[in-house]
Formats: structure tokens, sequence, C-alpha cells
């Protein structure tokens, strides 16, 4: 791993992923009060210094004001590359929700960038900023974070809102079960 001028690296034009408004806020606020973090995660570039890995946080970066940046060069194929900028994008794993919820504190979950609902009664009522991604940050309630609340994240609430609103104006339900079955049916339809 070396350190570059950050002025030398090509942001990627093929980039699959990219990070918005709020979320792309937390990003560069944790680069400069973590720093630390970018020499133990370094931007991942070609021979010919186009990133592969780490366009945001070379983005943030630069919003940061950072000079410089370490880079670690690979020299693949360009299948390899592909291969590469795809698996560095794919989430793999799960969140542990109940030893979240349990273990760790919510406000500094929050702080770090981990997105979590609060459970208050805002639910169902999804404002125009939220619908367009960029939804003001969850509040702490006062008795804390269930299990639940921390699993609703901002994205899944948007999908569910959206779920329940085409159940209600398409559908009536006598059971439960039966509701139940068709908010997962539309929920995961686009998965």
């Amino acid at each position: 791993m070396k350190s570059t001028l950050i002025a030398k690296l090509k942001p990627n034009p093929n980039n699959p992923r990219v990070i918005k408004d709020r979320r792309f806020e937390k990003l560069v606020k944790s680069l400069k009060d973590f720093p630390e973090m970018a020499k133990v995660r370094p931007i991942v570039v070609n021979k010919d210094m186009v990133v592969l890995g780490g366009n945001m946080r070379l983005r943030a970066m630069t919003e940061a004001g950072w000079k410089e940046a370490p880079v670690e060069v690979v020299d693949w194929s360009q299948e390899k590359q592909n291969e590469f900028v795809i698996k560095d994008n794919v989430n793999f794993g799960e969140w542990e929700w109940d030893d979240l919820a349990n273990t760790w504190d919510a406000t500094e979950l929050t702080s770090w960038g981990l997105e979590v609902w609060t459970g208050e009664d805002d639910m169902f009522n999804v404002t125009e900023d939220e619908e367009q991604g960029s939804g003001s940050s969850p509040k702490a309630s006062d008795d804390g974070y269930s299990v639940f609340e921390m699993v609703m994240l901002h994205e899944n609430k948007l999908k569910l809102v959206e779920a329940l609103n085409q159940i209600k104006k398409n559908f009536l339900f006598e059971k439960l079960e039966d509701s139940l079955m068709e908010i997962l049916r539309v929920y995961n339809k686009d998965k």
C-alpha cells in the first residue's frame, strides 16, 4: 500500500454504486472523524490509477479536503477487475439485530452511519423527502430500541409502506395471516 495524490486517481466511469445526500454526508463525516480507517482500507486501483474499489470513499475524501489517499495498486486482467468491482460492492452477511439492539448504543450506531428506525408513530407517514431517499435521520426514543426497531431500516420502511398502501388500495382480508402473507409477497416482489 502507498499514498498517492488524489488528483492522480481516476473515478471508475462504470462504478455500479453511488451514495447520495445524507449517506454521503455521513461518509465524509466518518472520514473526518476517524481518518485512520482509510489507512486500513485503501482505495484499490489498477495500473492506470482507475478506481476499482472505493469510488465513494475517494469522492468523500475529496469533499473532506484530503490531498492524498492510501491506495493499493493491482495488476489484474480486465475480467478480474470487473469481477472485483462487483464483488467489492456486494453486501455479504447480515446484521445480528438482537445483539445490536441489546448490546450496542443505538445513538452511536446511528452516528456511525447505521440507519435505524425508532418505531415512532410516523411509520406509515412517509414524507416526500423519504420517498426520494433523503429522509430525516432517525431519532432515539426514550425507551431505547427494540429488535423490531433496529431491523426496520429506512429503505425497508419505504418498501413496507409501499406494500401496505397497495394492499389497502387493492385487497380486503378477513384474516391477519392472509394480510401478512400478502405483505410479504408484495415486499419481496422486487428482490
